[in-house]
């Protein structure tokens, strides 16, 4: 007998807890079936690109941080606040993840003298970063679909690239009476830098009305002060003067020619006055499709002309016109109207009875793809492949048109049973056996709604 006194076997600590990891606050992971609004989404943006001749261009997420500061200007929301920039502690270089995507592509136009053989129309679906704070519609990684037309100076350039947003916002089944366009022009420089010293004036005559940003932009970028959400400053922003009164002769003559083009196609806009750009690199026509559906974040799509940035870039100078829209907030817009994207089940569920069953059913569904039919096969979990009552539930669940049973009496004769799920009836639909031999020839019916008699 062991001695009373003798100490008891120390207990194990319990084995640390494993800290679970969360995504970065602001940036989102999308999944299935959120995932299939994206991809429906990006087929008809790729669709519309094809019908308007646009070519695909990609580019890095990270670029020098001198590109943004060059490219939107150093005071401008972007480059000072928003911007993720980063020291590499491998050789020093200051770079930063792309808070937008029309720097970094005219950075490759001219690195790569893309522009060499004439004027070029391209798009690319980007992923952008800004560290703002994250709302509905707001986020600190987002997604967007950016469009450019480089080397073109004319104003029917410019209309074509509105049309291509009203085109888009067609195709995803948004009816028009939710968004309406919003038209400015924000001249040339010599222009803007007379309404410029006209606005400083105005403000300085207003001092004890600005908050602390309009005072800080006051001298440095007045121009953004009139994009405050303020309201106790709404009055002064009303009353200060115009750009549009010291825009020149040619100036005025590109905004009426791309009016001209609008009013030919029956495009209804408003001319706001008011409309600038978040970034300093835009000239003459400026852009918004806006929509009243979504509150604050209303502006789903937006853009202008930046004749000014290849140069400002270390490029020849060069004309270009583009416009970015928000994918995020475009879903939001689809559901707020109502106008969903279908569903796109898979043609045909295998139902797979037994493990001895599984060879001869993935074979099948291997010959059934190649043949372009889309097809979701049972799999086992931990449990096993579970009850055929089960997987019919499954394949229920999953949407597909037909279940296709691959049972023991059925394999004993190489052959299968097709089941409809879709005709109506409660209790099952018409189920008929096909030879698996002939796959080949009965497998396109699968791609019909309608079962073959």
């Amino acid at each position: 007998m062991a001695d009373k006194h003798t100490a008891e076997p120390a207990e194990k600590p319990a084995a640390a807890k494993t800290e679970k990891l969360t995504a970065v606050k602001g940036m989102n992971d999308i999944l299935p079936p959120e995932s299939a609004r994206w991809e429906w989404f990006e087929a008809k943006v790729r669709a519309l690109m094809a019908r308007y001749a646009y070519a695909n261009v990609r580019t890095p997420i990270v670029e020098p941080t001198a590109l943004f500061v060059r490219g939107l200007g150093e005071v401008t929301d972007i480059v000072e606040k928003e911007m993720y920039s980063f020291v590499d502690a491998m050789n020093g270089d200051k770079l930063t993840l792309r808070p937008e995507a029309t720097a970094g592509i005219v950075r490759a136009m001219v690195e790569h003298n893309a522009l060499y053989n004439g004027p070029m129309r391209v798009w690319s679906a980007v992923t952008l970063f800004r560290h703002e704070r994250p709302q509905k519609g707001r986020y600190r990684q987002f997604h967007q679909i950016d469009v450019e037309a480089l080397g073109f100076a004319g104003p029917e350039v410019d209309a074509e690239q509105i049309l291509m947003c009203r085109a888009l916002l067609r195709d995803l089944g948004i009816p028009m009476e939710h968004v309406r366009l919003e038209l400015n022009s924000l001249g040339q420089p010599s222009e803007r830098m007379a309404h410029r010293a006209a606005l400083i004036a105005h403000f300085e005559a207003h001092a004890d009305v600005l908050d602390e940003d309009a005072r800080r932009r006051l001298h440095s970028n007045p121009l953004r002060i009139l994009d405050t959400k303020n309201p106790a400053m709404q009055a002064i922003v009303e009353a200060a003067p115009q750009l549009m009164d010291f825009l020149g002769e040619a100036s005025l003559a590109h905004f009426n020619a791309v009016r001209a083009v609008l009013d030919a196609v029956g495009l209804s806009y408003r001319i706001n006055p008011r409309l600038v750009r978040g970034m300093d690199y835009y000239n003459l026509t400026v852009f918004e499709w806006i929509t009243d559906k979504l509150g604050s974040q209303g502006t789903v799509c937006g853009g202008g002309r930046y004749d000014g940035l290849f140069e400002q870039l270390g490029g020849k100078p060069t004309p270009a016109v583009g416009w970015g829209m928000g994918v995020e907030r475009m879903l939001l817009l689809l559901e707020a109207v109502g106008a969903q994207p279908p569903l796109s089940p898979p043609d045909v569920y295998a139902v797979v009875p037994s493990a001895e069953a599984m060879p001869t059913a993935v074979a099948a569904c291997e010959a059934l793809r190649a043949a372009g039919v889309q097809v979701q096969m049972h799999a086992g979990t931990a449990e096993g492949l579970g009850s055929f009552k089960s997987q019919f539930k499954k394949a229920d669940a999953s949407g597909a048109r037909y279940a296709l049973v691959f049972g023991a009496d059925e394999l004993a004769r190489n052959e299968v049973t097709v089941k409809s799920l879709r005709d109506g009836n409660t209790g099952g639909g018409a189920q008929r056996t096909e030879s698996l031999a002939d796959l080949a020839a009965w497998a396109p019916q699968l791609l019909t709604l309608q079962s073959p008699a």
